[in-house]
């Protein structure tokens, strides 16, 4: 009598690709190493970007950073720096995020609460005072004020004696994943798109060392979206900026190659290393075959990896310091550009000092002493990896298609379809995590009964800081020409009225000392609030 074969678990990646128990070299039949992996340095890149990766370079170090007031976030920008951190994340508050100054009736409650309130050039001057800026690139996480916020940092440079040719550094700029997850929107979409495309060509133009838009898929995952959908919707998003910019005649190698990536790293390991290796493939075949880019840096995907605040637990806290370590692990064999680790505690507090420093050390430990600098992509070849990779990439393709399907990424963030899509599956997700179907450690498997491990440290809301915010904001306005200002905001409508790039004149207006508000409120006049669509 023949022996019963044992039946194993089923395990279901949160793609959808179920994974054999075994993979062998029959599973690389479909896929030409030559086409499809290659060399790194080279076409598609699969295996990294540049030929020699880490063991050339180490990735750059970024913490998200900033609360309070400019002053104190650039005490802490100076304490990250002096351990080793060689590279700045910036964080805004809400306010700011929402074009309001800090003392509008409407930011009561929120002025320094979840990031650095900025109001105007001022603040910026007091936020990077003594930071090298000229050595460190600086990463402003800002999306619909942007055009605001990135001639404050570029007039900041320029008053610190940085050419516009030679200032290094990004924003974030993605307002179509606002729309889909984080939802700090100003205008509607098609003023907000053009917005963006202000800033890309500005930058073709005149900073041709600045990243002017990093298009955020982390938001994205955070929000629903699966890993193979965090990618593809990214994608969507880029082609439809891309497609924006070259309307306005510029070519895919004048600025693409200045687009970076946001992208999110918690879920299971080998699922987030195949999911970058297909990308930085699928990346470059679009770039070459979509849009007939000649450069291979316009075929290069640059991208950050950070942590995941979705992959971070209230419940017994420290033992995201290990989750961090695995995200960081990810991050290197991903053979991301940037690491952004994320702190134990950032998923409900500002991170404290201490907190900041073990993430620090966790990346420095990964670049310089447990190996992972010492070849590139050490998991090339592996019959598992490349199977893997090679079917998120077909699974990207499938997702991007559906998109197109819907009329596009801007028809269907506009009509609501790509955030009903998110919020069913966030739902979802969800609910496996409370069952038990997706496993959390400490949450809902082996979980302690020990009240004191969740014990946290949160960062307290001071009033005497806000205070301090509102009473610079209202010298700035004491001393500066107000009838200067006037003339530069009205300049700043004749540009938005007549959709001319606005911003030469939004330079002009940072300059002259104009508020982030007062900016604002010219161009909402011009260009209305966005309403969110309600999908029944």
């Amino acid at each position: 009598m023949a022996e019963k074969k044992k039946e194993t678990r089923k395990v279901i990646l949160e793609s959808g690709i179920e994974v054999k128990p075994v993979y062998g070299p029959e599973d690389l039949k479909a896929i030409d190493f030559k086409k499809d992996i290659g060399a790194p340095g080279e076409f598609p890149y699969t295996r990294g970007i540049h030929p020699l990766m880490y063991r050339d370079r180490p990735f750059t170090m970024r913490q998200y950073t900033g609360f309070g007031t400019p002053a104190e976030t650039n005490e802490r920008f100076k304490y990250l720096i002096a351990n080793g951190q060689n590279a700045l994340n910036v964080a805004f508050d809400l306010p700011t995020q929402m074009g309001l100054d800090s003392d509008d009736p409407l930011a009561e409650g929120e002025v320094g609460r979840v990031g650095m309130a900025v109001d105007t050039l001022r603040d910026m001057e007091v936020a990077f005072d003594g930071v090298p800026i000229d050595k460190i690139s600086v990463s402003l996480t800002i999306n619909a004020p942007t055009t605001i916020l990135m001639a404050m940092y570029l007039a900041m440079a320029e008053k610190r004696g940085v050419p516009l040719s030679e200032c290094r550094g990004t924003t974030q700029n993605d307002i179509l994943k606002e729309y889909v997850g984080r939802g700090a929107w100003i205008f509607p979409v098609e003023p907000a798109m053009r917005l963006i495309g202000d800033t890309v060509e500005f930058c073709a133009k005149h900073a041709h060392k600045y990243y002017p838009v990093s298009v955020c898929g982390y938001h994205l995952r955070e929000s629903g979206a699966t890993p193979v959908q965090e990618i593809a919707w990214a994608y969507c998003i880029a082609r439809a900026y891309i497609r924006h910019a070259m309307e306005r005649g510029l070519t895919v190698d004048e600025f693409a190659s200045r687009i970076s990536f946001n992208f999110n790293i918690f879920g299971n390991l080998w699922e987030q290393v195949a999911k970058f290796r297909a990308a930085r493939r699928l990346w470059a075949r679009l770039m070459r075959d979509e849009f007939g880019a000649q450069k291979a840096e316009t075929m290069q995907m640059k991208m950050l990896a950070g942590g995941g605040g979705a992959g971070l637990t209230i419940e017994e806290p420290e033992n995201n310091i290990a989750r961090g370590a695995y995200y960081a692990l990810i991050s290197a064999l991903s053979g991301a550009q940037t690491m952004a680790l994320c702190c134990y505690d950032e998923a409900y507090t500002i991170p404290t000092p201490k907190a900041q420093l073990i993430s620090l050390r966790t990346m420095q430990m990964v670049a310089e002493e447990i190996g992972l600098s010492d070849t590139v992509d050490p998991l090339a070849g592996s019959y598992y990896i490349e199977t893997l990779t090679h079917e998120m990439e077909q699974r990207m393709v499938v997702e991007m298609r559906k998109v197109d399907e819907m009329g596009g990424m801007v028809e269907a963030v506009s009509t609501g379809k790509i955030q009903s899509i998110a919020s069913r599956q966030a739902y979802e997700y969800e609910r496996a995590i409370q069952s038990g179907k997706i496993v959390k450690i400490g949450v809902n498997k082996y979980r302690s009964e020990n009240p004191e491990s969740g014990e946290i440290e949160l960062h307290p809301f001071k009033q005497e800081a806000v205070d301090e915010q509102i009473a610079r904001l209202t010298q700035v306005r004491a001393e500066r020409d107000a009838a200067d200002v006037a003339r530069k905001l009205d300049a700043v409508r004749e540009a938005a009225i007549a959709k001319h790039n606005v911003m030469p004149s939004i330079m002009e207006a940072v300059k002259a000392y104009a508020s982030v508000g007062e900016i604002t409120k010219v161009l909402k006049d011009v260009y209305g609030v966005f309403k969110e669509p309600v999908i029944l």
